[in-house]
């Protein structure tokens, strides 16, 4: 099972809370979590996108890099983990995206893949006048769709005539390719309509998981994407995403557990579930509903992994035996110790990644 890390391309990291570690995104920071993930065996690493913060006390994301030119110095300063960038299908044009891949994909052959963000919050587009109305959120799927068509014949063939609802190529052509022809293509789409674009568009889909030390929870996620996938013939891996406080016992890591979600930044959540309203066609399932349910939101909802390095271990290993996963990716609380402490103390409980060890 492939384990990956959730770059901390935005302030913060992916804790909406007080008392949580504060911290600017710099490419120095985001070089040493990629280069110690690296050196502990980690397979990815994959950088969000993100135009517009949610404020608040600790000004959430309202720093934050961009995932392209980030992942291309990173690429240069790496060997052997894969990389992927997101990007925002309402701001570059594919073409565009296609040509900018190539080029971090010539600095890393064979190490770089593309994350398709669709768009699901208005403010961060309407800011520079590129949200295209509240149509958006019925349609996006089939935008992201003729994206990632007009990026494969890029890719494949170097021209592209396409023409669609959204996108019309009239002889565009695209210099160097890929070798193979080919980059990989990530989603993360948890609705049903999302399921079907990563059954029918990607290789991956970045799937939540829930509650937490529920570790299974996940299940039907999983399920659901290998129901889309075998009506398409395709192989499309789940990627799962947790959270992992760790600690050396189950009391400490539970304390710190606490301590955050005591100290939340209630405005910036606030304006977080302000855009996930927006849209009224999501289904419960969506990214935009879950991420804001009120019971996890300090930390988006995702699944959870509170506990000792052994506990942590011991569920980690307990979401490589859900069906249809194929990778873990992670974020930490404080990125540099919890990579550190996962190299050092959890993986070599793993099961699932036995052998897979870095540096002692």
């Amino acid at each position: 099972m492939d384990i990956g890390v959730f770059l901390p391309i935005g302030n913060n990291g992916w804790l909406i809370s007080k008392s949580a570690p504060q911290y600017l995104p710099t490419f120095e920071l985001n070089k040493a979590v990629v280069r110690e993930a690296e050196e502990h065996g980690f397979d990815f690493a994959l950088s969000m996108i993100k135009l517009k913060g949610f404020g608040g006390e600790t000004e959430f994301w309202d720093h934050a890099l961009e995932s392209f030119t980030l992942t291309a110095g990173l690429a240069a300063v790496t060997e052997r983990i894969k990389l992927y960038a997101s990007v925002p299908i309402l701001v570059l044009p594919p073409a565009i995206a296609a040509r900018m891949a190539v080029t971090v994909d010539s600095i890393a052959p064979g190490r770089f893949g593309l994350n398709i963000v669709t768009g699901w919050a208005p403010g961060e587009y309407t800011q520079m006048g590129l949200w295209p109305g509240d149509a958006h959120f019925g349609n996006r799927y089939d935008r992201a769709a003729e994206y990632v068509t007009v990026l494969k014949e890029l890719w494949r063939e170097g021209v592209s005539d396409f023409t669609g609802a959204f996108y019309t190529m009239d002889g565009c052509v695209l210099s160097p390719r890929p070798a193979g022809g080919h980059l990989d293509i990530v989603a993360a789409g948890q609705s049903s309509t999302g399921m079907r674009f990563a059954a029918e568009h990607a290789d991956h889909n970045f799937v939540l998981g829930s509650g937490v030390n529920t570790p299974r929870a996940l299940a039907g996620t999983t399920a659901a994407l290998r129901n889309e996938t075998r009506r398409t013939g395709r192989d499309v891996g789940a990627l799962t995403l947790f959270m992992v406080i760790a600690d050396e016992t189950d009391e400490a890591a539970r304390a710190k557990w606490r301590d955050y979600h005591d100290h939340a930044d209630h405005a910036a959540l606030a304006y977080m579930s302000g855009e996930t309203a927006a849209d009224a066609t999501d289904d419960a399932s969506a990214t935009a509903r879950t991420i804001a349910l009120p019971e996890g939101a300090v930390n988006f909802n995702m699944g959870t992994l509170v506990g000792s390095f052994a506990t942590v271990a011991r569920m980690l290993d307990e979401i490589a035996e859900v069906p249809g996963t194929t990778g873990i990716m992670l974020v930490f609380d404080d990125f540099l110790e919890g990579i550190e402490n996962f190299g050092t103390r959890v993986q070599p409980l793993m099961r699932s990644r036995s052998g897979r060890a870095g540096r002692p």
